[in-house]
This record gives structure tokens, sequence and C-alpha cells, in this order.
């Protein structure tokens, strides 16, 4: 594999007179060398003949670097096909597989990109190790088999007994997502949720420990729309490169929670052979960074080329890979290092100079990269309260066939928030002419096709971009944060109240 991209391997296998012993050429790694014993006592083990004479085993393209344990089964067929036990496979099948040393077939990482790989190169079938073939079967266009061992491979590659078909598991249920009506309070918060769902927009939550900012974020999940087909098979293939694959198509956007202490290599990808990290597994989906602050520096300096251009290259002097990393970043952190400053009790002990080498962890250019900063302070205790427990029934409406009062949807609820986030989105895919275009993402030439300034909105912005010294980047995203207001006010235009709320949102944090 290269990053989470899969390629054929051609096995040419090779017996001649000499000295006993296999070979391995064309760039093989580690783990394909030490294949060796694998491969020859996984075949004696199945009661079949590794033949005692020269043995060399070709991995084409040659110039291809190839690693992990999935050339395991294809050379050990390659090797009784080339010594007459077992017939050639057809051009149009392709296999995969780590072997034991008894002939048991272990899964193998990549699956899912295996079967895309295959797919579009115009092969028919692929046999694969139990699990890894209920990964790879999502995958449309091409026939998956599952086996357990190297004697079932045989045996159905001679015609004797065909391997079992396998079949995606079934979608996962829903998740358990809470509602973000259990969030007290914090209104302009779940404003700035809304509108940052409904955009793709990056969005930092600033306030003292036990605000709700982490109860926010989670509740995110909630509030986007499903992936189309492509970008779940997408997901899929990250997942299956990175080891760490979904149940069968799941339709949800990825959400990802890393702890502060991850490593660079953790948080953006990389390793010796290059894995995808946690912005790649956040792909069409969500990367929430709780306690932003405690993030290695260099971890989050790392996120600024990914927050632009939705992808990040690894290079290696083994070579290079790229990961697919489109995500929407949520963040959370405290005002100050004991979380104290501004909760309007005066328990605050840091210095001045506490809070600027605190806040000075995340950088300029890091934070010009956010669309919304919210403040989320402490709640009054009547916000803490709820609803007097004296009132009985939900709020109702008028529309009953026979005048009853029926419940209605309470218009904070995740479902009812979800809907409009899937309106403006649908005005969004009209308007830029594909389903998974978002305000966010628009491009210069999309900002000025679709985000034009009224007169009476102008005069606000630009004394803006002049007092708060605006960067170009600050200002596009300003643009582009308006557009999605007025896509939830179901308004063509952008007006001065869109211009107004958008720089509200820039305003906290951006000092």
């Amino acid at each position: 594999m290269a990053g989470v991209e899969a390629y054929p391997v051609s096995v040419e296998v090779n017996i001649s007179s000499g000295l006993p012993g296999m070979s391995v050429v064309g760039l093989p790694h580690s783990a394909v060398r030490e294949g060796r014993e694998r491969v020859i006592a996984a075949v004696r083990s199945s009661g079949l003949e590794a033949t005692p004479r020269k043995i060399t085993v070709n991995l084409a393209p040659a110039d291809v670097p190839k690693e992990g344990s999935a050339l395991d089964l294809p050379i050990a067929v390659g090797l009784l096909a080339a010594s007459g036990q077992a017939p050639t496979p057809a051009a149009d099948v392709c296999l995969a597989g780590e072997l034991g040393l008894d002939g048991g077939l272990r899964t193998v990482r990549g699956a899912v990109a295996a079967a895309v790989c295959c797919a579009s190169h115009g092969m028919q079938t692929l046999i694969l190790p139990e699990h890894a073939a209920r990964e790879a079967a999502i995958v449309p266009g091409i026939r998956v088999f599952a086996a357990r061992n190297l004697t079932e491979v045989v045996d159905h590659l001679r015609g004797e007994r065909e391997l079992p078909r396998a079949y995606p598991a079934a979608a996962p249920a829903p998740r358990e997502t809470a509602d973000l009506a259990d969030v007290k309070g914090q209104g302009h918060a779940k404003r700035a949720l809304e509108i940052a769902a409904a955009g793709g927009h990056n969005l930092l939550f600033v306030g003292p420990p036990g605000a709700g900012k982490s109860m926010l974020a989670a509740r995110l999940a909630a509030l986007l729309p499903d992936l189309d087909l492509q970008a779940a098979l997408d997901v899929a293939r990250i997942h299956s490169a990175a080891g760490v694959p979904r149940v069968g198509l799941d339709r949800r956007p990825p959400f990802r929670a890393p702890h502060h202490g991850v490593s660079d290599a953790g948080l953006v990808g990389g390793g010796a052979g290059p894995r995808p990290g946690e912005i790649s597994l956040a792909h069409h989906g969500v990367l929430f960074l709780d306690e932003l602050p405690e993030f290695r520096r260099s971890a989050l300096e790392a996120l600024r080329q990914p927050l632009e251009s939705g992808e990040v290259n690894v290079v290696r002097a083994r070579g290079s890979a790229r990961f697919p990393a489109r995500f929407q970043l949520v963040a959370a952190m405290n005002p100050c290092p004991c979380g104290r400053l501004g909760d309007g009790r005066d328990r605050c002990v840091c210095t001045d100079a506490d809070v600027r080498r605190y806040r000075g962890r995340v950088s300029g250019p890091l934070l010009d990269r956010v669309d919304l900063t919210v403040e989320v302070p402490l709640l009054d205790p009547e916000d803490l309260r709820g609803p007097d427990p004296r009132a009985v029934g939900s709020p109702t409406m008028r529309g009953a066939s026979n005048g009853a009062d029926v419940p209605r949807a309470d218009p904070g609820s995740s479902p009812a928030v979800a809907e409009r986030i899937t309106v403006a989105r649908g005005r969004q895919a009209y308007r830029h002419g594909h389903e998974s275009a978002l305000n966010a993402r628009l491009d210069v030439a999309g900002l000025h096709r679709h985000c034009a300034v009224g007169e009476d909105a102008w005069p606000l912005l630009s004394a803006a971009v002049e007092r708060m010294g605006l960067s170009p980047r600050a200002y596009h995203r300003i643009l582009r944060v308006a557009r999605t207001i007025a896509d939830l006010a179901s308004v063509r235009d952008i007006a001065r109240d869109h211009v107004a709320e958008a720089l509200q949102y820039r305003g906290a944090g951006h000092s």
C-alpha cells in the first residue's frame, strides 16, 4: 500500500535446480522476507509438498517497495502452482492474507483499499481471510470470498469446494447520541455549533471548566447529515488501512477525539511505515481537540497545512504517502491555566504573563484558520435549574384532525437543529453544483461568485477589517460564515445582520 491506496502486485515463482531454499526479490521489506518461513511451514502443515529445490519469488513491479504480510497467501499459491499441486489462478483473481505456521489465514489491514484496487483494475474475484473479507465486501463491483486456511483456498482453485461468498455486515445501528437540548443555557454557543455544522466551519470554544464545552462538541455528531456512498467508502478505506475498520458501511461521519498526549505522527500520520493519523481518520467528519493548549506545539502546527489543503503528505526516506484529511476542527480550551479567568467570581490566580504564555501555546496562524470562536461562560443557577418541575406536558401545537393538542419538537433539540442544517446544506449543494460542497471550502473564485456583500453590509465589514487588522484569510473566512448564516435564514444575499453575526464570532480569541 501507498498511504491508503493499494496497488496490484504480481507474484511470479520459479523452481529450478540448485541448492534448496527460497529467495524473494522485488524490493521486499522485512515482513515479506520473513514470510518465506511462514509459507514453507504453512504448506507442509496443510499436507502439501514444499519442493526441496531452489525457489525464486519475484514481486512485480520490482521498483516499488513491498511491505506487510498480505503477500504470504499469493506466494504460497504461486509456489503450489509452480510445483503442479494447484492450478494457476485466473488473471482476474486476486489473493491476500497472512499465513500462520499451521496453514491458517490471519486478517490483514487495508482490505477495503485492496477491494477498491481490484475493482478499478478489472479484477472480478478477491480471496481474503474471513474478517478482512467482510470488510472488503462493502465495495461494489467485485466478488469477495472468505477463506479460513490455505487448504480451503487450494480446494477452491481446484474446483473441488467453493469458498463461501463474503457479504458486508449489516449497517450499524444509529449511534446513541445525547440531545443538544440537554445542554442548559449557552444559546450563543448552540447557535455557533449550528452554524459550524451547516457550513463545515472550524470552531473553538473558550471557557472555564465545567461550562459545557465538551458537552456541546460531543453533540455535533447528531447534527451532521449522513455521508453519501463515495464518502462512506473513502472513510472505510482509510480506517481499514489504519487497522481500525468500521462495521459494515457506516454512513455516519466519523467523530475523533484524541487525547492531548497524542504524538505528532499519531495526530497527522506517519511512522516507519506511514499510517493514517487522527486527522485522516476524521476525514469527512469531525476532529475534536479538547484542552487545545495542552497538545504539543509541533502537533498543532502540523494541522495548519491539512486544514487548508484537505490532505497531508508524509515524506520519509523510504518513500512518501498521501493521506486524505478533509475534516472539520472543533476545539475547546480554558481562558487561562487555572481556568477561572472571567468567571465573574474573581477567583483567577494567574498573572498576565501566565495567561499570555498559556494562550501563546496556540499560534496565531492556527487561530487564523478557525472560523468561529465562542466564549462559553459558567451558567447561572437559574439556568442550571431547568424547566419548572411542576409544569406538565411538553410544548404543543394545534394540528390534529380532532383539534387536540399534539407534541411539537423543541426548536433547540438535535433533530430540529439537524433538519435546519440539512436544509442549509441543500442550498449550498444546489448553489455550488456538488452534493458535498460546503461554504467552508469555497475558494476565492467561489467567494466572489456566491458571497457578494450588499451595499448596506460593506461599510460594517470594511471598518471591521481595518479596526481588527484582519488578514485576507480571516476576511475570506468571515464571508464564508456570513454565507452560511444567510443559508440558515434561507436568504439569497448576504445582509448586514449576517456580516455582523459573523464578525461577532471572529472577535473572541483572535486578538
